[in-house]
């Protein structure tokens, strides 16, 4: 019998292409931790390296597993597939090439029930290498960041990173579709989670081995002064008219 929407307890929303290298440490991290009524629900986006056979086989081993074809879209249509596909009351966001800590998703779960926030964040340590031998880069990557709740605080300087990031499924409506035009899903997720529900909790634990190689570097710097301006000015504009919607449409239901 397939579980139906909400039934679920934790869904893991995981998006994946071309990650073979490192994701099997990273699924078993994560199966770790969940619970026989959790799921892990991973969209691939037309792997060619190996990483669909990866998550086939574990797909067959472990009925919490889900494999979704990808809308190869690109990697903000991927995260909207997956998360459509989630059934889970909570929903973590994680990334392929990670590593969760033991702990991690009973203490956010406690979060949730004790701080009543719409999003949970959790520190993380930046890490090179194997997950069995960590080369720690940097040990807060909050402090980093300077990592705080607020909206103005977030649009001018983002906190929220995807795959530290868990919130509860009444958030999916305010949050889809996810406009084409913005930079980062995982801000628009946050954001809109501290405006419509009215608070984000940040946890100052490190609850993931957040992994930089070649292919991400560049999100730990900056960009240009000119894209800078130009990506906070398309976020502004689809958050007011996010948000302006939204709230049109409360008032049409309290209406009712």
């Amino acid at each position: 019998m397939v579980a139906q929407k909400g039934t679920v307890r934790v869904s893991v929303a995981m998006i994946s292409y071309n990650g073979a290298e490192f994701l099997r440490g990273q699924v078993e991290s994560v199966l770790e931790q969940l619970g026989q009524e959790d799921e892990l629900v991973v969209s691939d986006d037309g792997s060619t390296d190996g990483t669909t056979d990866i998550l086939q086989e574990y797909q067959s081993l472990d009925g919490r597993v889900r494999l979704l074809s990808g809308p190869r879209q690109g990697i903000k249509k991927n995260v909207q597939h997956v998360l459509q596909e989630t059934r889970g009351r909570y929903i973590f966001l994680a990334d392929q090439d990670d590593v969760w800590l033991p702990g991690k998703v009973e203490r956010v779960l406690k979060a949730f029930e004790t701080s009543k926030a719409a999003v949970v964040i959790h520190d993380a340590k930046v890490f090179a290498g194997a997950e069995n031998d960590p080369q720690i880069l940097m040990e807060s990557f909050f402090a980093f960041r300077r990592a705080k709740a607020g909206v103005l605080k977030n649009i001018i300087k983002n906190s929220y990173i995807g795959c530290c990031m868990a919130f509860r499924r009444e958030l999916l409506s305010t949050i889809l579709p996810i406009p084409e035009g913005i930079e980062m899903h995982d801000q628009w997720i946050g954001i809109l989670g501290d405006y419509h529900a009215g608070k984000s909790c940040f946890l100052s634990e490190p609850l993931l081995l957040y992994r930089r190689h070649e292919d991400n570097n560049s999100a730990m710097s900056h960009y240009g002064m000119v894209r800078m301006i130009r990506n906070r000015m398309v976020f502004v504009f689809h958050f007011v008219r996010r948000a302006l919607c939204k709230g049109a449409c409360d008032s049409r239901l309290l209406s009712l």
